[in-house]
């Protein structure tokens, strides 16, 4: 048995670990299976340090690679499944992946990747309902499962996930933290997962309800530790539903959900006779983040779910920084809480000195437990994201209250979170530039009442060429062609000249504030 499913499956056997919409995986077949996989990687020649780039819906075989790769000392790549063949060729190469697992409704993205790929990542394998045998290179999963054996594997250690970013430039960037490290006692994981969990406040033997993609670090964590300490999940599939999240919440008993603010507004445009049928009572926690939540969003939540609705703020690079509970967050609204007892938070202005109270400055951060991040195979970026004394940033701008409350009023990069997704502007713009119309871009989010924020492209294009409403929409599919679908600009403007300094330097908030005026909102 896998170490720390082992005492799950003795204590709960044949009650469901894992529910998604195809059915469930018991705890003792979750722990066997999770042996197998690690025999079988094994077998094809995975060990301690290997890489896996795992490119998955929420479903229940994503988490038994996650947890075989959390006992076998593996680094596993969680794949965002919006991504187009060279963005994913692009991860496997710089992660130095060793093995490659789509799911079948991803497969033509990974089979084109993997032609590119040449003897690069052979491991090789394809999820799905249907064994396929047509898909050489790609074995099937369960024909992978069944090749190893259900014996406890011996040697464990500790693996654990790097999550890829899109980054201000160029293509995403990987991300190695703490949770990141392969080898070495699997019982830090376990110590990890408990304290995270006891500060997040789960409830013993709960139901995790997974909302988000996996892929997201944030989705990940609130599915994996919970799962990891004897807590059942839930897993919704590619798309939210915001009747079904209902639907699901009060079948299961689900105790704890993590949502973000886009979600929060689709529940609550609900039609009232669907959320009057919502009973909820089972929940006990409510955690959400990834963006900034609407004021008027937020008090509409408390007023239905109650004190239980519960924000932090936090990223990949940091994991989690600040929390507030929802009746802090009515004493102070717009507020993210107060640092965490783990956290050394600084507010730096731009002399480079610590901001005082009610000042706004560029925050930074430092693990009072030791751990610190850095980004993979790019040591400019790690330093660009520390200060000269080690303090990290995740690029926003804020301050910090008389009473150690801390609020966001801006963010110092061009980043977009639209919906709770992050979207870096330049690696839009990389592509832009590359049609042969265009002459120079700016990507920007503007306001948007559902997603926070949309994708804004102000394209300058060649002499000659006609900046039409067909150009616009050849422009979008031109995104859409070499990025996932929702990097694409939701519409497109046309200017004789981008605004830029003699250094060459683009202006972007001269094209960016005239949207947000009004708003009553700066992020």
């Amino acid at each position: 048995m896998t170490q720390l499913l082992r005492p799950i499956a003795e204590l709960k056997g044949d009650e469901p670990a894992l529910i998604d919409e195809r059915g469930s995986t018991s705890w003792s077949a979750f722990d066997q299976r999770a042996n197998r996989l690690i025999h079988a990687l094994r077998a094809r020649g995975l060990n301690t340090g290997s890489t896996i780039a795992l490119m998955s819906g929420n479903r229940r075989e994503a988490f038994e690679v996650t947890v075989a790769a959390a006992h076998a000392g593996w680094v596993i790549v969680p794949v965002n499944w919006h991504w187009v063949e060279d963005e994913l060729v692009y991860v496997v190469e710089d992660a130095a992946a060793d093995a490659l697992i789509v799911e079948d409704q991803f497969f033509e993205v990974g089979r084109a990747a993997a032609d590119r790929l040449g003897d690069t990542c052979p491991v090789r394998i394809v999820i799905g309902d249907d064994p396929r045998p047509d898909v050489a290179p790609f074995e099937a999963y369960e024909a992978v499962l069944a090749s190893g054996s259900a014996a406890e594997p011996t040697d464990q250690e500790r693996g654990g996930p790097m999550f890829y970013t899109s980054g201000t430039t160029g293509f995403p960037k990987g991300v190695r933290s703490a949770l990141t490290a392969s080898g070495g006692d699997i019982g830090m994981l376990e110590l990890i997962c408990a304290g995270f969990t006891d500060m997040l406040g789960l409830p013993n033997d709960g139901v995790t309800l997974l909302e988000g993609p996996m892929y997201h670090s944030a989705q990940w964590v609130f599915a994996m530790f919970p799962l990891l300490g004897r807590r059942s999940a839930v897993l919704m599939r590619h798309r939210f539903d915001p009747a079904e999240t209902l639907d699901l919440i009060d079948r299961y008993g689900v105790t704890n959900v993590h949502l973000v603010p886009t979600q929060f507004l689709r529940m609550l445009k609900l039609p009232d006779p669907v959320r009057a049928a919502f009973d909820g009572s089972s929940l006990e926690i409510v955690h959400h983040g990834g963006a900034p939540c609407p004021p008027a969003v937020k008090r509409s939540m408390l007023e239905w779910w109650g004190p239980k609705v519960t924000e932090y703020y936090g990223g990949t690079e940091g994991g989690f920084l600040t929390m507030i509970a929802g009746a802090e967050w009515l004493e102070r609204p717009g507020s993210i809480g107060q640092a965490l007892a783990t956290i050394d938070l600084r507010v730096i202005g731009e002399t480079g000195d610590e901001c005082p109270p009610n000042t706004s400055g560029q925050i930074y951060f430092k693990s009072l437990m030791g751990s610190d991040f850095e980004y993979h195979n790019a040591p400019e970026k790690t330093a660009a994201a520390h200060s000269g004394d080690g303090y990290g940033t995740l690029g926003d701008i804020g301050y910090v209250d008389d009473d150690g409350f801390v609020f966001l009023s801006d963010r110092k990069i061009d980043m977009i979170i639209s919906g709770g997704v992050n979207i870096y502007p330049a690696e839009i713009e990389g592509v832009l530039v590359t049609h042969p119309a265009v002459a120079d871009a700016a990507v920007f989010g503007v306001p948007d009442d559902e997603f926070g924020e949309q994708v804004k492209a102000v394209v300058e294009v060649m002499e000659g060429v006609d900046a039409d409403d067909e150009l616009a929409s050849e422009l979008i599919a031109h995104v859409r062609r070499h990025l996932a679908g929702y990097k694409a600009p939701r519409s497109v403007e046309f200017d004789t000249q981008l605004p830029r300094t003699p250094t060459g330097k683009l202006l972007k908030r001269q094209l960016r504030d005239p949207y947000w005026e009004g708003s009553g909102r700066t992020i």
